[in-house]
C-alpha cells in the first residue's frame, strides 16, 4: 500500500508540472497514464465499472471549476487562467491499490477560491487526525463537516470515502459529515480514503449525460483533496503525499 500511494503521489507530481494555461484535460491524461505504466502499475480507473453507465473510460478524473468529481479528460476542455483542477489518481501496484486527489490552481486564482481550496486542504487533515483505532467514521465525518461549514462552505453528502487495499472500492465507507462515535469503529491496520469534497456554495450536485460528471447545481467551484491512510493507534499513517506537488507550489 506503501508503495502504490507513493506511485500515485509522484504521478500527481508529474501531472503538476504540466497544469498551465493552455494545456487540455486529454493531454494530463495521457501524461499520467504513461507515468503510472512506466513505473510497472495499472491506472485503476481506466475501465473501471460504472453501475450507471459504461466504463470509465480514462487514466484519471480532471475535475474543473464546479465540475466536483469524475470529471471526464477530453480534447476539448482547454484549462485557463483562473481555474481549477481536481486530479483524482488510482494505481494499481504489486496487487494493491493507491488512490490520492489534489486540487491545482492554473495560473492565479481568486483569494475566495484560494480560501475554499485552503479550508478543503485543512479539512482532510484535521479529519485523518480521527483516524486511529477505537474511534469511528462518524468522528472522520463530524470533523470535516464541522470545520467546512463553519465558514459556509457546502459538504457533499452523496459522495464518500471508502476502505481501499486489493480493491479500490471496498468497505467502510467514510462519509464527509456525521455524528461522532457512530458509524464503524476504525481498527489497527486498516486502509482508508479519506477525501473531502466540498463546495463554496450549495452542496447539492447532479450528474451529467456521459453517467460519470458530477457536477454542483448552483455552478459554483467544488474542491476536493484525498489522501488514503492507514489506521494506527495514537495516528493514523498517511500513505499517499503531497510533497512532490506541493514542491511544485513552492517553486512556482
Amino acid at each position: 500500500m506503501r508503495a502504490a500511494n507513493g506511485l500515485v503521489a509522484k504521478t500527481l507530481g508529474e501531472i503538476g508540472k504540466h497544469i498551465k494555461p493552455g494545456v487540455t484535460t486529454l493531454q494530463l491524461d495521457r501524461i499520467a497514464e504513461e507515468f503510472i505504466r512506466d513505473n510497472g502499475a495499472i491506472p485503476t480507473f481506466k475501465g473501471f465499472p460504472n453501475p450507471y453507465g459504461g466504463p470509465f473510460p480514462a487514466s484519471i478524473c480532471t475535475s474543473v471549476n464546479e465540475t466536483v468529481v469524475h470529471g471526464i479528460p477530453d480534447g476539448k476542455t482547454v484549462l485557463k487562467e483562473g481555474d481549477i483542477i481536481s486530479v483524482d489518481c488510482g494505481a494499481l501496484l504489486d496487487g494493491f491499490n493507491g488512490d490520492s486527489c489534489y486540487t491545482f490552481c492554473v495560473g492565479e486564482v481568486t483569494p475566495e477560491v484560494k480560501h475554499l481550496l485552503q479550508v478543503t486542504k485543512e479539512a482532510l487533515l484535521l479529519g485523518i487526525g480521527n483516524a486511529v483505532a477505537g474511534k469511528h467514521v462518524g468522528d472522520i465525518g463530524a470533523t470535516v463537516q464541522g470545520h467546512c461549514e463553519a465558514f459556509g462552505y457546502g459538504v457533499v453528502r452523496e459522495l464518500t470515502g471508502h476502505g481501499i487495499g486489493r480493491d479500490m472500492h471496498e468497505d467502510p465507507s467514510v462519509p464527509n459529515y456525521g455524528t461522532r462515535g457512530s458509524g464503524v469503529m476504525l481498527k489497527e491496520g486498516m486502509c482508508i480514503a479519506i477525501e473531502p469534497m466540498i463546495t463554496m456554495g450549495g452542496n447539492s450536485i447532479y450528474m451529467m449525460p456521459d453517467r460519470w460528471t458530477i457536477r454542483t447545481r448552483d455552478g459554483k467551484p467544488a474542491a476536493h483533496f484525498e489522501h488514503t491512510v492507514a489506521v494506527r493507534r495514537g495516528k493514523a499513517e498517511i500513505l499517499s503525499s503531497f510533497k512532490e506537488v506541493e514542491q511544485l507550489e513552492g517553486n512556482s
